[in-house]
């Protein structure tokens, strides 16, 4: 059986979790038993993958935004991607079956869509595997440009030529742009930048 833990990718994804979430305050009177609790959900959410996107975990994508207890109950807050995601009910159910299997059944888990969800919150980790994976992570607006407009340079993530065209604004998810490279001719999706 294959250790989870072991994993690079995992691990790295763990580590940003840890280290780079929202909701990081460590009061000083906070009971250190919950604080742990909390930093084991951290991980063990950090091996939920998306399901579009499958190297790539929920918590690198920056959907979870918050867990915490309150009195006995754990709350987890999550952030959709887009309003209407239909990932979400699958990313409640995974969460609430990974709690269970931790031994936590006094769990919320609570959507919230302000502030809306950006590419901005996507690890630095999680954008390097989604070019792996040939799909052109998200390109930021230059500053001064309309930052709805499609960027003037979205790179092959399979030769990284900047010589692309948008071939649609639609790709398998309404997230993604297709595109195809004009210098090696493969097709991508271009996640795009919120």
């Amino acid at each position: 059986m294959t250790d989870l833990y072991s994993s690079p990718q995992i691990n790295a994804g763990i580590y940003y979790s840890l280290h780079h979430r929202k909701d990081v305050k460590h009061e000083k009177n906070r009971d250190m038993n919950e604080v742990a609790v909390e930093d084991l959900v951290w991980e063990r959410l950090a091996l939920i993958p998306d399901p579009e996107i499958p190297v790539v975990s929920i918590t690198e994508l920056g959907i979870v935004r918050e867990v915490r207890y309150e009195g006995n109950r754990l709350r987890i807050v999550i952030t959709p991607t887009y309003t209407g995601c239909p990932a979400m009910q699958l990313f409640v159910a995974e969460i609430r079956a990974a709690m269970h299997d931790m031994g936590i059944d006094e769990v919320a888990v609570d959507t919230v869509y302000s502030p809306a969800w950006t590419t901005d919150w996507i690890s630095p980790a999680a954008l390097e595997r989604l070019r792996q994976y040939g799909i052109a992570p998200p390109v930021k607006p230059v500053p001064g440009d309309d930052p709805f407009a499609e960027p003037k340079v979205v790179p092959c993530p399979h030769c990284g030529s900047e010589e692309t065209t948008l071939r649609s604004q639609f790709g398998a998810t309404a997230c993604k742009a297709l595109y195809v490279c004009n210098s090696c001719k493969e097709p991508f999706e271009y996640f795009k930048h919120f």
